[in-house]
This record gives structure tokens, sequence and C-alpha cells, in this order.
């Protein structure tokens, strides 16, 4: 009876970790997908525009999110942890690995897989295509890789800006939203402020290498106060705009390599 009680509650919290994860909102993560447009490589835009026809990275970047309500087994019972790590602190994330039920390094790696595989169905390619944006956004949002104790900084209650809410979500969509600026202009004004030596050596297609600097991040981002305002906002909007900027330059790094390799394979 205890166990099954146990097996139970984990499986609730595993849910609603999941459910309340959303990394960086629409808009932050429709930035990572207008800037990893101006990256692309031709190849990598022809097979993209063969598997998603007339839809931009901006807009495929959305889709792992708006689908958390279909009622279909894979999106309520198997995706939710696809958008997110567990890293303990002074650990990497090598030295844990994945829990049983995956995670979003996990379900990267199936996806990429997918992509690469000349068989594999259109609808197949499309759902590991949106799905692949999204997580390489997902792994640049700090508390998207967790402690482990907070689920990701959703128990940690603050007032942002005398409004309740949580650090995970102040990461997701408050320090973003605050600026009132639409998801085109955040592109736009970031885009044009990434150098060429910058794009290059942010070209990274490790994911571990961003799950360790949002670890890394994600440690120095706890308040020390519960109020949030104007002084926290100062603080950690370069972070935000430089975690957007990366991850939308290392979306493009990703799918070049993977259409690069797999136009190179058939």
């Amino acid at each position: 009876m205890y166990l099954k009680t146990a097996i139970i509650l984990s499986a609730c919290m595993s849910i609603s970790w999941a459910q309340s994860a959303l990394a960086w909102g629409q808009t932050g993560h429709r930035v990572t997908g207008e800037i990893a447009q101006q990256y692309l490589s031709e190849q990598a835009k022809a097979a993209i525009a063969s598997i998603l026809p007339n839809e931009t990275l901006a807009e495929a970047s959305t889709y792992a999110d708006e689908m958390r309500s279909n009622p279909d087994e894979f999106w309520q019972q198997v995706a939710g942890p696809y958008h997110y790590v567990t890293v303990p602190e002074g650990k990497r994330y090598q030295d844990v690995g994945a829990p049983e039920k995956g995670d979003a390094y996990i379900a990267l790696q199936a996806f990429t897989k997918t992509l690469k595989d000349p068989d594999a169905s259109l609808a197949s390619k499309q759902l590991s295509l949106r799905f692949a944006i999204h997580i390489i956004g997902d792994l640049h949002q700090p508390l998207h890789a967790g402690n482990g104790t907070d689920r990701g900084g959703n128990d940690v209650r603050v007032q942002f800006f005398r409004e309740g809410s949580n650090l995970h979500r102040v990461w997701d969509s408050g320090l973003i939203d605050r600026r009132q600026l639409s998801y085109s202009e955040w592109s736009a004004w970031l885009g044009s402020k990434i150098s060429d030596e910058q794009a290059q050596e942010w070209m990274i297609t490790d994911p571990l290498v961003y799950i360790a600097e949002s670890a890394n991040i994600r440690d120095e981002i706890y308040p020390l106060s519960d109020e949030l305002s104007w002084r926290y906002l100062y603080d950690h909007i370069p972070t935000v705009k430089l975690r957007l900027q990366q991850g939308g330059v290392r979306i493009a790094a990703y799918l070049n390599d993977v259409f690069d390799d797999a136009g190179s394979a058939n």
C-alpha cells in the first residue's frame, strides 16, 4: 500500500512539475526560433521546408507547449519530462543521468535520430523537429536544469513587482514580458547585437554544454528576498538576453549539423 501510494505521489509530482515548466513562455521561445532562422545553412533551410512547409522556426518553437492540453496519452503521460533535466547542485548531468521516465536530453537524442532517419514518416519528423527546436530553447532557461529540490524554482514563491508569482515563472516570462516588447522586437534587437565572432563562438551542438551552462547560472539567480522588483530585473535581464541569443544561435547550429549529416548520409 505504501509503495503504491509513493508511486502515485511521485507520478503526480512529475506531472505537476512538467505542467508548470514552460521555459521562456511564448515570447522567449519565439525569439530563439526567430534568431535561429538567420543562421541556418541552405541545406538545413531546404530540409526544414520539406518537413514544415510554410512554418517558421518561431512558429514551430511553441508547439510542444501548445499541445500540453491534448488528451492523447503521449502528451499527458509521456512528453511532460521532455522539457527539463535535473542536475543537483555540485553535480554534472553526466554524474546523475536521466530518470527512468526520460528527460529533455534523452528526448532530444531520440528526436534527432528520427530526423536523420530517411525512413521515418513525415508526421514523426514534424513532431521531432518541433520538439527539438523547443528543447534546445528550454535547455537555455537556467531553471530547466533544475536542482531536484524545488521543481525548477516553481516552489520558490516570490512577489514580482508586487504580484504573486514563483521564481520559475519569473524566468519563463516575467523578466521578458516586463519590457513589453513583441517577440519580433526582441528578436530584431537581440539578433542585431550578435557579432560574427560571438555567433561562431556559440555554434556549439553538444546539449551537455547548454545544460552545464544553465546549471551554473541557476545557482546564481536564487534571490535573497522574496520581493523582486527593479533591482532583480537590472541584475538578471542581461543573462536573459544572453541565453536567448545563445539559444537561437544553437538551435541553428544543431539543425545545421543534423541536416548536413543527414544529407551526406543519403
